[in-house]
């Protein structure tokens, strides 16, 4: 079942991308929670991103946290970090391009 709040938020950020902060395709796979509304692949290229809901291709990052820490993290209301990758709370494959995410989005 999709999450329609989880779905917003995400459209959301294709108003925040910022282009040029990429400079050639990434793949990011979010598993956001156990149901399938909670996976989602987003692509980023120098010219503009998208999404769409559930594993599409190969990623070269994945983020495996909680829907609802992954939205406090877009809203600004919770700073990660390095503790909540060693507790298991935010799991990622590639740290870089994690962080190359956040600067695309404008995520403080």
């Amino acid at each position: 079942m999709a999450n329609p709040r989880l779905q917003q938020v995400l459209e959301s950020l294709q108003s925040r991308y910022r282009p040029q902060a990429i400079d050639r395709e990434i793949v990011y796979y979010l598993s956001l929670g156990e149901d399938p509304g909670d996976k989602w692949t987003v692509t980023l290229t120098p010219s503009g991103c998208s999404m769409a809901a559930g594993r599409v291709g190969t990623a070269h990052c994945v983020l495996k946290t909680s829907a609802e820490l992954f939205m406090k993290m877009i809203d600004g209301s919770y700073q990660p970090n390095a503790l909540d990758f060693m507790r298991g709370k935010l799991k990622t494959n590639d740290l870089d391009l994690l962080l190359r995410l956040r600067k695309a989005f404008g995520i403080q």
